[in-house]
């Protein structure tokens, strides 16, 4: 529908720390940090309402983006599900698996038995991948990785979805008759395409149960969401009859680094800083634009740091959302 939308209700998520350390956002602290800490931030998130924990996906980084990348990069499944363990009702998302360097019945394998395992807490996010010496060494076609991406989601669809024998039957994967338990506990396991790219945001609008935009800056994203909002509605009242453009949508963002307070350190100029008031209005701004979900994320110099910036987030900020 064209015109005046009323405001949505606002979610909020964080993507882990110390499981990927790019220098894009790594903190100093982050790199002797571990399994311990991944816990305690996990369970700080649960306690302060946070609605989803992210895991990113990398299989191996090449000698040459190491120096800004990093290596370290935790495998998704098996991070989520560590977390799962310790936690009891946020959810799980990957953000974002490049399921195209994986056959899909291995990806619905890992995701089907984590969703099972967490009593149903799984959100898939996917993504295309930009690293072409991953597709290289895995036989992935880097050039391809589009058309590999649509067809694994729907893949996917099929592999997650409720038939202990699931099927699909396309150009590059083709399976029937193949059992695989345990189930997901969900009746639908949500899928939210990741990327910014005129044809990621496509791909989300047309084949995905939400949006993981890749930074877009505030004033980008209210063109962005228009046309994922024309795109859906163009496939409406087309009647696709893959179901593409109808059903619930998830509007992702990702907010700019927070610190709640006057940090007194030199936390960078992009960082939002002020009294919980001063947070809350700004971030106000993108649910006025449509979003549904923000992921967040904190300066800090420790663990304990974070944490205390996550509670703060939860109990000052959050309900002023």
């Amino acid at each position: 529908m064209a015109g005046r939308r009323c405001p949505v209700s606002l979610q909020y998520g964080i993507q882990l720390p110390v499981q990927s350390q790019s220098t894009i956002y790594a903190e100093p602290w982050e790199a002797a940090a571990g399994p311990d800490d991944l816990l305690a931030i996990a369970r700080a998130a649960e306690r302060a309402g946070f609605a989803y924990l992210a895991s990113c996906d990398h299989v191996a980084i090449p000698r040459r983006l190491a120096s800004a990348m990093s290596t370290v990069w935790y495998d998704p499944v098996a991070t989520l599900a560590f977390l799962a363990a310790a936690t009891e009702r946020i959810r799980l998302l990957s953000h974002v698996a490049v399921v195209g360097l994986r056959h899909p019945l291995l990806t619905a394998k890992q995701f089907a038995t984590l969703d099972h395992l967490s009593g149903g807490r799984l959100i898939l996010g996917v993504g295309a991948g930009h690293v072409r010496e991953e597709f290289e060494a895995l036989g992935v076609d880097f050039e391809q990785r589009g058309p590999v991406l649509d067809e694994c989601i729907d893949a996917l669809r099929a592999a997650l979805g409720p038939d202990e024998y699931p099927e699909h039957h396309g150009k590059l994967y083709d399976f029937g008759g193949l059992g695989q338990r345990p189930r997901p506990t969900q009746e639908h396991v949500p899928v939210w395409v990741g990327g910014s790219s005129p044809a990621a945001v496509r791909r989300a609008a047309l084949r995905g149960d939400g949006w993981l935009p890749q930074g877009d800056p505030r004033d980008r994203l209210p063109a962005q969401i228009a046309r994922i909002r024309r795109l859906r509605e163009e496939a409406a009242r087309g009647g696709a009859a893959d179901g593409c453009g109808q059903g619930p949508f998830t509007i992702g963002a990702i907010a700019e680094p927070l610190y709640i307070g006057n940090p007194g350190w030199a936390v960078g100029r992009r960082t939002l800083t002020g009294e919980p008031e001063q947070l809350a209005e700004s971030l106000r701004a993108y649910q006025a634009m449509g979003v549904h979900q923000l992921q967040v994320r904190f300066r800090s110099r420790s663990r304990t740091e974070l944490t205390d910036q996550m509670e703060a987030f939860g109990t000052q900020v959050a309900r002023l959302l």
